[in-house]
Formats: C-alpha cells, sequence, structure tokens
C-alpha cells in the first residue's frame, strides 16, 4: 500500500466530495474535553496515536495526552483558530515540520512528512501551510495496524480510527482513486 501512495499527490475530485463525509470511525458527539477523554478511555494502548486537526490535537494536549503525530494548519472551519487555541496545540515535546498542503488535496509534502513522523522516537507535529483535512487517509494508510487516528467532524464530534488492514486498505483505495500527479 506504501508504494502506492509515495510520492503522488492526490486531488479530492468534486464526484467523491460525498464520500468523504462518511464516518470511517466512530463518532463521539461534542468538541469538548470529555469527547476526548471517553475516546482516551476506549482506545486502549494504541501503536500510534495520531491527531488531525487543530481542535483534535488541543483536546488530547488539554487531557494531558501528547499524539505521537499532531497534524495541524492554526484553522477551525476554515477560518484561523483563535488564540487560546493556536496556544493550546503548542506543546515543548513536538519536533516541528512545515509542509504546503493546498486545500483538498493530498501532496507528497505531506506524505513525506506523516512517513517521517511515524519513524521518529518523538512526538512530531505536521504544521501545514494549506490545509489539513484530508491528512486522515494518508496518516491511515501509513499507520501500523491498532494505531488510532482521531479527527474531527465539524459541527458534530471527533472520530476515532482504529487502525486495521481492512481500513487502511479501503483508506488505500480511496486515495487511489483521487487524481494524482
Amino acid at each position: 500500500m506504501l508504494e502506492t501512495i509515495l510520492g503522488k499527490t492526490f486531488c479530492l475530485p468534486d464526484s467523491m466530495r460525498q464520500e468523504m463525509r462518511k464516518r470511517f470511525g466512530v463518532l463521539y458527539c461534542g468538541d469538548e474535553m470529555q469527547t476526548t477523554k471517553q475516546m482516551l478511555a476506549e482506545m486502549g494502548n494504541p501503536a500510534k496515536l495520531i491527531a488531525v486537526g487543530d481542535i483534535s490535537t488541543f483536546n488530547l494536549l488539554q487531557c494531558n495526552t501528547v499524539p505521537d503525530i499532531s497534524v495541524v494548519d492554526e484553522k477551525t472551519h476554515r477560518v484561523p483558530a483563535d488564540c487560546e487555541i493556536v496556544r493550546g496545540i503548542r506543546h515543548s515535546d513536538f519536533r516541528i515540520m512545515h509542509v504546503n498542503n493546498p486545500a483538498g488535496c493530498v501532496t507528497s509534502e505531506l506524505v513525506s512528512a506523516l512517513t517521517q513522523a511515524l519513524e521518529a522516537d518523538e512526538p512530531v507535529q505536521i504544521m501545514v501551510d494549506g490545509e489539513e483535512d484530508l491528512a486522515a487517509l494518508p496518516a491511515i494508510v501509513l499507520a501500523p495496524p491498532s494505531s488510532v487516528v482521531i479527527y474531527g467532524l465539524p459541527d458534530e464530534g471527533g472520530i476515532m480510527v482504529k487502525v486495521t488492514s481492512d481500513i487502511k486498505a479501503q483508506m488505500c483505495s480511496m486515495l487511489e482513486r483521487m487524481a494524482s500527479e
């Protein structure tokens, strides 16, 4: 699966936008710390914990949990995040990586950063210039089995995906159907 996504850029075609609104994991309603605490209690001991999004990262850090990988863009609902969120996603344990990733895309630069972050011995925060909304797709494909990927579903809550070979194959198939360069 890894070979099929390395070195490529994927862009979400209009024909797949509805499919991307599907839940690929379990929805936890709300976006507060209580929701995150529930996820933490139910996830067990994942191989890697990956947070995609500023609110997901903020809530994990507020619960004193530093994810192995955090992918953020300092935006919520596609507008700049407020100062509390921006300050709250910072943590001294993170090694920071910067990538460019336009809206509606997954760039080879983002895939490469995720690959490097998964090999790191310390927590990594990938700071995206552009948009991180689709970063959960390659994160799931690249993460080792039994990892957990958490991402937000705007105005509904958080999604927790427990990585299995089946969900990895499903996400890889979705990426392959996206236009790539």
